[in-house]
């Protein structure tokens, strides 16, 4: 008899029912796009850190960002003797020199900061890497038009390049030259549990072993190779020094990239570069999640002239809409959602409210005839329960219709680092020489395919709210009904 009555008296009120279900609905689908959505960007930051920090990296130890200034011109600086290059029988001289340099904005650490940070409690493994970057000018330049008449120089002798301030590069005239650069990073072989090579696997040929400390080989980025059409077993320029290529990598994530185009031994990176016993940036791994912040302020403490950067500070600058989304969905969009759940459950309470005033009749009618306090509010309750689970399963329809879209959709969002980092002022290791940190932000400034992955906990999560929200309404409605007496019924007859 229960279900009987309960279903009459929900299909002699389909408007209430029709208005309380759609309400309830539009909450539950907003619970659930907006935690969907809240997962996908979670999921794109992580995605977007990944590509920045190795397997098992939770902080890093970079050097100082320089004062303006101190960096001089910025740039690496081409010295080219008179008589360096060739020429040719037209004076065309032809010009070749590769300069290995460390970050111009960002200072070094000595390599002895390693020894200070694997003495910190709480520090499982530690490894230092050298950040370079190597630019090369390659390019032929004429002979100056007075060669021949100046200084009794000889018609066919090519004269040395003028320094800046007295006509540049443009000065020769006519002269064609192009400057390329590629990332270079100095790396201990043996570490491989946290840093840079904790995110590659080799693809071809070999890694660098503690064999190679001293040697001129490398290791490519998958990437690089191709583009600059090397193998293993050819040869590359790195710091005018030829290079044996021994192996190929790649990044163990398909979402992510390696750190840099080409790895050699630290100690050959050292002496190429001419930056001495140091490193650009430590990578750290804490022995538990929960000593990270303890380890990142004892090491602040210990360092007091390195900048100490964590997962969560470089998340902080990861800017661009990937930050703007984030801060959107989990602030507008939870409260939003909150907003209209609390609506929608208004909403339903002031209907039932309203529909017990209209059956004072009917309820003090069933109360004469025998019904009890309890068996009225149950009644009540039902059919708010029934209500809100109709609204619920409306509402997770709509929810997951809106999260396919989403999927569908495929909207992106941008990774770019914020803009001071792009410039080398902020984050771990600056722009360039900052170990793994330099290429990749500059890598990873590519779009992130945004998703909205759904899980079973969001679904019961919108169920539990619909039910909830049926609950509370019940139970106004319930208390109101008990209030009612068979002699009011009576008096409504009258």
């Amino acid at each position: 008899m229960y279900w009987t009555y309960l279903r009459r008296e929900l299909s002699g009120r389909k408007k209430q029912t029709t208005i309380v279900a759609t309400g309830l609905a539009i909450a539950i689908a907003l619970v659930i796009v907006v935690n969907a959505l809240s997962a996908g960007v979670r999921d794109a930051q992580a995605q977007a850190l990944e590509s920045v920090y190795g397997v098992g990296t939770d902080l890093t130890v970079s050097g100082a960002q320089a004062e303006p200034g101190e960096g001089g011109r910025g740039g690496p600086q081409f010295d080219f003797d008179d008589d360096e290059g060739t020429t040719s029988d037209d004076g065309t001289t032809s010009l070749s020199q590769s300069r290995l340099m460390t970050d111009f904005l960002r200072g070094t650490i000595d390599a002895a900061t390693l020894d200070t940070v694997t003495g910190i409690d709480g520090v499982a493994a530690a490894s230092g890497a050298l950040s370079l970057t190597n630019t090369t000018f390659d390019g032929e330049l004429p002979q100056r038009p007075d060669a021949a008449t100046e200084g009794g120089a000889d018609a066919g002798q090519a004269q040395p390049m003028p320094e800046d301030g007295e006509g540049g590069m443009g000065g020769f005239g006519g002269g064609s030259f192009t400057v390329d650069s590629f990332t270079v990073l100095g790396v201990e072989a043996a570490d491989t549990a946290v840093g840079p090579l904790s995110a590659v696997e080799v693809t071809e040929g070999r890694a660098l072993t503690d064999a190679d400390a001293g040697a001129d080989v490398a290791v490519l980025d998958a990437s690089y190779a191709t583009s600059a059409d090397l193998a293993v077993g050819d040869t590359t320029d790195v710091g005018g020094t030829a290079f044996e290529i021994v192996g190929i990598v790649a990044s163990t994530s398909s979402e992510a990239d390696t750190a840099a185009n080409v790895y050699i031994p630290l100690d050959v990176a050292q002496d190429l570069s001419g930056a001495g016993d140091v490193v650009s940036t430590v990578y750290v791994q804490a022995a538990s999640s929960d000593q990270i912040a303890t380890v990142q302020a004892a090491l602040e403490e210990a360092l007091p002239e390195a900048t100490v950067s964590s997962q969560s500070d470089l998340a902080a600058d990861v800017s661009g809409s990937l930050s703007s989304a984030s801060s959107l969905i989990t602030s507008l969009g939870t409260w939003l959602s909150v907003i209209v759940l609390a609506v929608a459950v208004a909403l339903a309470i002031l209907l039932t409210m309203s529909g017990i005033s209209r059956r004072t009749r009917e309820i003090g009618t069933l109360k004469a005839i025998g019904w009890s306090n309890r068996r009225v509010v149950g009644q009540v309750a039902g059919e708010s329960v029934v209500q809100a689970l109709i609204g619920g399963a409306v509402g997770i329809v709509l929810g997951l219709a809106g999260v396919v879209a989403v999927n569908l959709i495929s909207p992106t969002i941008s990774s770019a680092p914020a803009a001071e980092d792009a410039l080398g002022q902020g984050g771990p290791g600056g722009m360039g020489g900052m170990g793994a940190f330099g290429a990749q932000l500059g890598q990873t400034s590519a779009d992130i395919v945004l998703s909205a992955p759904l899980s079973v906990g969001i679904i019961l999560l919108a169920l539990l709210l619909a039910v909830a929200g049926g609950l509370v309404a019940g139970a106004f409605g319930g208390w109101r009904a008990a209030r009612l007496s068979p002699a009011e019924a009576l008096r409504a007859v009258a």
